[in-house]
């Protein structure tokens, strides 16, 4: 695992790489925790470190991948983009879960609280984000 690290260029935010694994959700939680509360924005920290978790366990779920790079950027003044970037270039889809099915609605639940999600593809992988909206007062 390697230590977060500020972006030196372009928009504010942070990265760190962690394991692909369930424990790592804990880091990344803590990471955009950190990040909103720099930002002066902590108020989205419930919201946020949610998305992180499901984006987390998303890549576990159905990556192959060791690691996981999760990224917090300050896009603009009113948009916070977190993501998680992996090597596999499987893309996500909405699950469609059953009634009492134990899976299936990680981005249902991303999509519902988030102002918009969606993914990119690299040659290297690909990168799955949710943007939040900043309240006007901050």
């Amino acid at each position: 695992m390697t230590a977060a690290k500020p972006t030196a260029t372009g928009v504010p935010g942070y990265t760190e790489t962690v394991p692909c694994e369930p424990e790592s959700a804990r880091r990344a939680r803590l990471l955009v925790s950190a990040a909103l509360d720099t930002w002066g924005i902590g108020e989205l920290a419930e919201v946020g470190t949610l998305i992180v978790s499901e984006l987390i366990s998303n890549a576990v779920s159905h990556t192959p991948c060791r690691v996981v790079r999760v990224v917090i950027r300050r896009e603009t003044a009113e948009v916070i983009r977190i993501g998680v970037a992996d090597k596999c270039r499987d893309t996500p889809e909405l699950g469609c879960p059953e009634g009492d099915s134990e899976g299936g609605r990680g981005l249902l639940l991303v999509e519902s609280l988030s102002w918009r999600w969606g993914y990119d593809l690299h040659r290297w992988g690909k990168l799955v984000w949710a943007e939040l909206r900043v309240p006007a007062a901050c």
